[in-house]
């Protein structure tokens, strides 16, 4: 092309408003946010107030909340709303769409009902268009701040992900490509269940060793289960398994291990989401992690006694003393 890429972003949550940030560096970016009060912030103030207090965007960032505006145009679409909006966002988006334009997801989810991952809704509802997805162990606040991180942009089509690496990559900003799109999208999703677990062990005071077995025996549940539905096994011991699971679950700022620290406090689901003005995907991931595990013959007994404490149907002291009653096997690395 002869002129530069024009991104379009759907979504100004953090992440969808960091990666726009860093792709505005880049090229010609604008990012949709739903309401018009928050539009008009950022293109105004260069600042998401709502999702990343404090922190300064790119001034060379659009945003409208015009969806039309937003897509009519674009040469790159990156959707990054949560995953129980995400059919209905392609729906809306389809007439206004250019015919073979890339689609990448940022949401770590599984649609309800369907059990699909996201590029999955995207061959259905933009058929023709290259998908894939953006992700990695990226905490949106610390990106935004210019820490180092790393990320994977995976696509069935290495060229395609070649070519479109540039646009989010900088010097601290690390992309890598993968073309195991089902290992690299279903990472996201099944980690987020385990950081929960791991919230509610740090919630608990239970130590160290037991946050390090919940990580690690964790590994192995989604290592099994997505190696069972297509993904490769050394992909989740990389940035988007391990990597992400790693920083889901250690740091204080993670959504889903926030959530376990609330259950830990006693905390029952719908007052935990209540509370939040984010998504956190693995309170509604945890009942399609134990369907699809369920439909597989896969057992995950952490990821179970997570999805037993969403529905309220345990507490997680209780959740805790259920895994002590789990006989150890022998120990096959993480698979």
């Amino acid at each position: 092309m002869t002129r530069a890429v024009r991104i379009a972003v759907l979504g100004a949550g953090s992440w969808g408003t960091t990666v726009a940030s860093l792709a505005a560096r880049n090229t010609p970016t604008v990012i949709w946010a739903r309401r018009a009060e928050q539009a008009e912030q950022i293109a105004r103030e260069h600042r998401n107030e709502a999702y990343l207090k404090g922190l300064a965007l790119n001034p060379a960032l659009r945003a409208t909340s015009r969806l039309d505006e937003a897509v009519a145009e674009c040469d790159v679409l990156v959707v990054g709303v949560p995953s129980h909006s995400f059919r209905e966002t392609l729906k809306a988006v389809a007439p206004h769409l250019r015919a073979w334009v890339p689609v990448l997801s940022l949401a770590k989810g599984l649609e309800q009902g369907t059990r699909q991952r996201m590029t999955q809704i995207i061959h259905e509802e933009l058929p023709g268009h290259p998908a894939g997805l953006l992700a990695g162990p990226n905490i949106a606040r610390e990106v935004l701040q210019g820490l180092a991180a790393a990320a994977v942009l995976a696509m069935p089509d290495e060229e395609v992900a070649h070519a479109l690496r540039p646009l989010f990559a900088s010097a601290v900003f690390r992309v890598y490509t993968n073309s195991d799109v089902t290992g690299c999208e279903l990472g996201g999703p099944l980690k987020n269940v385990i950081a929960i677990s791991a919230g509610m062990a740090d919630g608990l005071g239970v130590g160290e060793n037991t946050r390090a077995m919940v990580i690690t025996r964790g590994l192995a549940e989604i290592t099994r289960l997505g190696v069972v539905l297509g993904g490769r096994a050394d992909t989740f011991a990389g940035l988007t398994g391990l990597g992400d699971l790693l920083t889901t679950c250690m740091s204080p700022l993670s959504r889903n291990r926030q959530v376990g620290m609330q259950f830990a406090q006693g905390r029952k689901t719908a007052e935990i989401v209540a509370s939040m003005n984010m998504v956190a995907e693995g309170i509604k991931t945890s009942g399609v992690v134990m369907e699809l595990a369920a439909q597989h013959g896969i057992e995950m007994p952490i990821a179970a006694e997570v999805a037993a404490v969403v529905r309220g149907e345990r507490g997680a002291v209780e959740a805790f003393r259920g895994l002590r009653r789990l006989a150890p096997g022998a120990e096959r690395g993480v698979a």
